[in-house]
């Protein structure tokens, strides 16, 4: 494997890594949730202006900006779907997203990334199959990318959202180990 991925409990805006995503909209605008939070924490301002340059991303891609006051160097904005049932590409275009994040992050040698829950909040995808589209695109991605190494860490605030992942991310870790 090229990397690891975590899980902590804690505000996203607060990580001590080399890029955080932003679980953007394709305007790039600032909004609610993680994305409020980091327009904040970033610097509204200055990080409006970067994000009009780019004007749109597509759901299921990602943009790249600097990042401002946060610890990051950079943020990562991935688009990821608003969940509608299931039958729309939901999942393809979840899983895109974070591996256009990660592509993004190896482009610009970074060496550790934070990541929320993607699509998980006001985007209303169900927080297990998040988990587990998160995860496998994780995995696909160090399988893809074998010569970028680099750290995932997922910053959750919920208990609930931490337990369910923890639980995927060692199911996951137990199929992919043959010495489980």
């Amino acid at each position: 494997m090229s990397g690891t991925i975590k899980i902590i409990r804690a505000d996203i805006t607060s990580l001590d890594t080399d890029a955080v995503v932003n679980a953007a909209n394709e305007y790039l605008a600032e909004g609610g949730g993680v994305c409020g939070a980091i327009f904040d924490a970033a610097g509204s301002r200055e990080l409006s202006k970067a994000c009009d340059a780019y004007g749109h991303c597509d759901t299921g891609s990602a943009v790249i900006t600097p990042g401002f006051k946060l610890k990051a160097k950079y943020i990562i904005h991935a688009v990821g779907p608003r969940w509608t049932g299931g039958s729309k590409g939901e999942r393809e275009k979840l899983k895109s997203a974070y591996k256009k994040a990660l592509e993004l992050a190896c482009q610009y040698h970074c060496k550790s990334i934070g990541f929320p829950l993607i699509s998980a909040g006001i985007f209303g995808y169900p927080v297990s199959l998040a988990w587990e589209d998160a995860a496998e695109a994780c995995e696909e991605f160090f399988a893809e990318y074998d010569d970028c190494r680099i750290s995932i860490v997922f910053a959750v605030l919920s208990d609930e959202i931490y337990a369910v992942g923890e639980k995927i991310l060692r199911q996951q870790n137990s199929e992919t180990d043959p010495s489980n």
